[in-house]
């Protein structure tokens, strides 16, 4: 039986599923976590990845890497890091992002050249700073990867070896300098972003090609993005929109066509089929419930009872949840705001309750913006850590409008890497079928109007905030 496996190396942790590449059973498992923080040296990721795999990896036939989206590696001539890498949560690029905006004619020429408008996230603006604060480490800079090309070369062999590095369309195409309706790098604004500097950058494998093997002779599948990884570990196909509530929330979708959206809102990335995947994406889900548990005193898994004590609209209470700055909308500087404050209403149900609703209502205007990229919403299915509270589904359920498929919690992204493993182990025109676990189904409400409600009272408060 041959068998393959799957790495989510996420902002948190790195997880490992070893799964049948027939039928996608997942065999073993495997976890490790990762140091905190916006930047972070990438040995610490290979170090988990060693941990999370041992007795694993060894004896399976294929396997691939699914990474944390944007992430700087910048390397040396030798192939060694010229300084910890920048995670895609680290916001001080926001005034970089803004000036390669401006320096290129506005947000339109971005989405003509790359389909994606720059904010601080992208890899794009990371290397404008860098030119800018770190000008010895951007002289010293020969080559830039992604997390997810990184482990890969790490796991081809590395740096003294024959191996090269490589990447593909769907992690390529959240750089902000590879455009996804061309399938080429845009060299020129690579240089732009770095100052005339033109290090080098991974080979942009398709979909099922062969970044190399293993010491232990187990192939190496291109590897993807975190969110393409999901999208193939949940084998969604266009008119499915996934909400994942993890450290960030993301809302995407797969489409056959290419999307451009001036606004910045919504990211035009491609996915890790050969198809495209519109996105939206925001820095703050799930840590806006653990982060209330934390302020309540309580453990997280009580945070949904405590929420059920309390009305829809949490009494008056609204939670901006810009806890950590936000990319959507785009407001790195901001904090979380808790608005509607009254004798009558202080009340830890409310809060709690506040605190989804809050997070649910930014997704919602994510679900909006890609509806506007006339990305059909036929189902909606929400994975991730705070999905695994049933509140969440049944507010979303309310909020959204429309009908909430909650696949059982699973780790989609290393399923998603699994299976990308199996189709580059079988080569075949398309990956092989493997069947999704049961889902928890929510209907959508008969009357919308309290949903309508929260999300009003929820931009009122916005606006009072932000404009």
């Amino acid at each position: 039986m041959p068998t393959v496996a799957g790495v989510d190396s996420s902002t948190q942790s790195c997880k490992v599923v070893v799964c049948d590449a027939d039928t996608g059973e997942i065999l073993h498992r495997g976890r490790a976590t990762h140091p905190e923080g916006t930047e972070i040296a990438p040995a610490a990721w290979w170090q988990a990845l060693l941990q999370a795999g041992n007795g694993l990896l060894e004896h399976v036939d294929a396997l691939a890497v699914a990474g944390q989206q944007h992430g700087l590696v910048t390397l040396d001539a030798a192939g060694q890091p010229v300084r910890d890498a920048l995670l895609w949560n680290d916001t001080r690029s926001a005034r970089a992002a803004a000036d390669l905006v401006a320096e290129l004619g506005g947000p339109q020429a971005w989405v003509a050249a790359v389909g994606t408008v720059p904010v601080a996230a992208l890899t794009v603006a990371k290397l404008r700073w860098l030119a800018e604060h770190e000008p010895e480490h951007a002289d010293r800079t020969a080559r830039v990867l992604l997390p997810h090309d990184w482990l890969t070369w790490q796991l081809c062999g590395g740096p003294g070896t024959r191996a090269e590095p490589v990447t593909d369309r769907g992690d390529a195409s959240g750089t902000g300098y590879w455009s996804p309706a061309h399938d080429t790098y845009r060299h020129d604004l690579l240089s732009l972003a770095l100052g005339g500097r033109t290090p080098r950058l991974p080979r942009v494998l398709g979909p099922f090609e062969t970044a190399g093997s293993t010491p232990h002779g187990a192939l190496v599948a291109a590897g993807t993005g975190d969110n393409m990884g999901a999208a193939l570990g949940l084998g969604i196909e266009p008119g499915d929109v996934v909400i994942s509530l993890g450290t960030s929330g993301t809302a995407f979708a797969v489409s056959e066509r290419p999307t451009g959206d001036p606004s910045g809102a919504v990211a035009g990335y491609a996915d890790a089929t050969g198809r495209f995947l519109p996105l939206v994406c925001t820095l703050n889900a799930a840590r806006v419930l653990s982060s209330t548990a934390r302020m309540l005193g309580i453990a997280l898994d009580d945070l949904d009872p405590l929420a059920r004590e309390a009305e829809p609209g949490a009494g008056g209470l609204v939670l901006l949840p810009y806890l950590g700055g936000e990319r959507s909308p785009n407001l790195p500087d901001a904090a979380g705001s808790l608005t509607g404050m009254r004798k009558a209403n202080m009340y830890p149900p409310n809060f709690a309750r506040a605190a989804v609703e809050g997070m649910l209502c930014n997704m919602a205007d994510a679900l909006d913006r890609l509806r506007a990229q006339d990305v059909s919403a036929r189902r909606v299915l929400i994975i991730g850590g705070a999905a695994k509270a049933p509140v969440v589904g049944e507010l979303a359920a309310e909020i959204f409008g429309t009908p909430i498929t909650v696949p059982e919690p699973e780790e989609y992204v290393a399923l998603g890497a699994a299976r990308q493993a199996a189709w580059t182990l079988a080569g075949t025109p398309e990956p092989p079928h493997w069947p999704l676990a049961a889902a928890r189904r929510i209907p959508a409400p008969t009357d919308d109007a309290t949903g309508r409600r929260i999300r009003q009272a929820y931009a009122d408060a916005r606006a009072m905030m932000y404009g």
